[in-house]
């Protein structure tokens, strides 16, 4: 197993239009008659893939959360936003077998022998881009770091298609919560979408704690965790889609816009009567990051 330390040692992991409206899907998806809810959740430090759901709580939360998920819902497939698939332009992937990418660096063997196989949803994903013309399709991609190890805990078996759609890297925030707003059909359709990321995600931050082997966090984490929290709670989505300017911590918190955008597509797909629910608060594993994860609309 990596010892924390080493980590800063592969701080360089990669995180390689007009919308149209979504007003109908897939005539051949039908409706269902509980709608789907919506994800938003962290998918951990790479430190943390092999570890098993019993050395690791938040892991624990999500296999909970996935066997409660098709319990009481018909999911047909899973759209995961993940803060690891950075293009210009947004795009989805078709691929009927994924790949699955191990897109970070420099880790023992170890951790590249952990497998996840899923299948895609190539039909699901050609309508969403038929549908949305300013989203291609492509079979570049599979399913990154943001991806797979949260999708092995949440749906072990692999027994649900997935696929992602990739995050417009130079596009404004408020380009992100419109298009998760564009997406909300796909909830009456038995699509479960997942944004991806972390709401406190700082590389450099992390990096100088590690470097004098100190694995607590600042402190500020907190404060702005907080923060969030409300704003979420009160539905002042705003705040968080100006969360550069909103608050004096914002670009602390997110100095790059990867790891936060993909709240913006969960908050777009809420609706005024969903109401969240917080899987996952508990403290991260590493300083400068978040591991706050919740459910909409379930």
């Amino acid at each position: 197993m990596m010892d924390r330390k080493e980590f800063m040692q592969i701080l360089g992991i990669t995180a390689a239009g007009t919308l149209s409206s979504l007003k109908a899907f897939s005539d051949t998806l039908p409706v269902q008659g509980r709608r789907m809810p919506v994800l938003f959740t962290s998918h951990g430090s790479p430190m943390d893939i092999p570890l098993s759901k019993e050395e690791r709580p938040f892991w624990k939360s999500l296999y909970d959360l996935g066997k409660e998920l098709q319990k009481s819902f018909d999911v047909k497939a899973a759209l995961v936003v993940s803060a690891h698939w950075c293009t210009r332009g947004t795009y989805v992937n078709i691929l009927p077998e994924q790949k699955q990418i191990y897109d970070y660096y420099g880790f023992p063997e170890e951790y590249y022998k952990v497998q996840y196989h899923a299948k895609g949803a190539p039909d699901i994903a050609k309508e969403v881009a038929q549908v949305v013309p300013s989203i291609k399709e492509t079979t570049e991609w599979g399913l990154d770091h943001g991806a797979w190890p949260m999708l092995m805990h949440l749906f072990p078996e692999a027994n649900i298609p997935v696929f992602q759609m990739s995050l417009d890297y130079h596009a404004a925030p408020s380009y992100h919560y419109e298009l998760g707003k564009q997406l909300k059909s796909l909830r009456d359709k038995g699509v479960l979408i997942i944004g991806s990321g972390s709401l406190i995600h700082n590389l450099q931050l992390a990096g100088q704690k590690f470097r004098t082997g100190d694995m607590t966090p600042y402190g500020w984490e907190t404060d702005y965790d907080a923060w969030i929290k409300q704003q979420i709670d009160t539905r002042d989505f705003n705040s968080i889609i100006n969360y550069e300017s909103s608050h004096k911590l914002g670009k602390l918190a997110a100095p790059t816009p990867d790891h936060f955008v993909p709240v913006l597509y969960s908050l777009g797909l809420t609706d005024s009567k969903d109401e969240i629910k917080y899987f996952y608060e508990g403290q991260p594993s590493i300083p400068a990051f978040s591991e706050r994860s919740f459910l909409i609309g379930a």
